[in-house]
């Protein structure tokens, strides 16, 4: 991108506008073009100065962040990154926001914020630098989710085969594009989505309302089974093992892996160990290099890999390195990814 990315920084508070708008700033690749109080004035503001990049408070009077990106985004979409709160109601429309348009969030500190502050600071110029590129003009032409299949006859039996999956910056869109594609007679599905604790719940129980899967957040000990997505907890990594003639997940809390708990690159070796040729892997959308060995390690196991295209993702960081390391057998587009996944499992495909 040439020059600086232009931010414009949307918030009711005076002092978060003031603290958001400082660190960002201090970036010297980033340039905050203005701030707004409301949604009144960014509409404004954004036709003025035409932001790259719009990072929008969750919660605001007059009208919140989820209904002004249903206005926005079909008449200037551009990449909206929330500013969210912890609380359950803040949760919420986060989750309605990811579906409204936004490509990511950043958190609010809740607690020692002299030290968390900084954290989100350095958080959220990331991932401005990183959405700065995005393509959401599909937003422009918005069409209604396809409804999950019903049943795919042609689907093998598939009681030992597993589908494990990796994202991270605005993977929520992808995750859900692609589940909402499965039927519920898919083998058992493992996802890490790079999120923290408490927002991974509601993001599995909107989604179990969404696919014709059930999807739910992982506990320790659940079986991984035809017809059911689990999604592992904020802030916990997620393996997989073998139990007898079942595969369960076993949760723990160890050291960050590629910078993330749970990590994709932890997730990926435990399919490669435990289910190895049985299982189909992919990398979508997201920063940086999460699960590139890993899916390496399940390619070389005997798995049938894949990544998402540079095209279609938000972030060609994760799938461009699994494709560069080997790991990931080809790049698929998003909206194909379902339909490719389902010919691995159909008989005579």
């Amino acid at each position: 991108m040439a020059g600086k990315i232009r931010v414009l920084v949307v918030d009711d508070s005076a002092l978060v506008r003031q603290i958001l708008a400082k660190g960002l700033a201090g970036d010297p690749r980033i340039e905050v073009v203005g701030t707004a109080s409301d949604p009144y004035v960014a509409r404004d503001m954004i036709v003025k100065h035409r932001p790259d990049v719009l990072t929008l408070d969750v919660e605001m009077p007059r009208m919140d962040g989820v209904e002004f990106l249903r206005r926005l985004m079909p008449q200037h979409p551009l990449p909206v990154l929330m500013v969210s709160a912890l609380t359950e109601n803040g949760k919420q429309i986060t989750m309605e926001a990811l579906e409204a348009g936004a490509i990511d969030f950043v958190t609010k500190p809740s607690a020692d914020v002299a030290r968390t502050l900084n954290e989100m600071i350095v958080e959220l110029r990331g991932k401005v630098r990183a959405v700065a590129r995005a393509d959401v003009s599909h937003w422009k032409h918005k069409k209604a989710p396809p409804k999950p299949r019903q049943s795919t006859a042609a689907l093998a039996e598939s009681t030992d085969k597993v589908i494990a999956i990796g994202a991270s910056t605005g993977g929520t869109e992808a995750i859900r594009r692609v589940l909402q594609r499965f039927p519920a007679s898919m083998p058992g599905v493992v996802i890490v989505q790079h999120m923290p604790a408490g927002f991974t719940k509601m993001f599995a129980d909107r989604l179990n309302q969404q696919c014709a899967m059930e999807v739910k957040e992982a506990a320790e000990g659940d079986r991984i089974m035809q017809g059911r997505a689990l999604i592992a907890p904020g802030d916990y990594h997620m393996r997989v093992f073998r139990s007898g003639g079942m595969y369960r997940v076993k949760l723990d809390q160890e050291e960050k892996v590629c910078g993330h708990r749970p990590s994709v690159e932890v997730l990926m070796y435990s399919v490669a160990k435990y289910v190895g040729a049985n299982a189909v892997g992919m990398i979508l959308t997201g920063m940086g290099n999460d699960g590139s060995k890993g899916i390496l390690a399940l390619r070389e196991a005997g798995g049938r890999t894949m990544a998402q295209d540079e095209a279609s993702s938000v972030v060609f960081g994760m799938p461009k390195e699994a494709y560069a390391t080997g790991g990931a057998e080809k790049l698929v587009p998003l909206d194909r990814i379902a339909d490719e996944v389902i010919r691995l499992f159909t008989r005579n495909p």
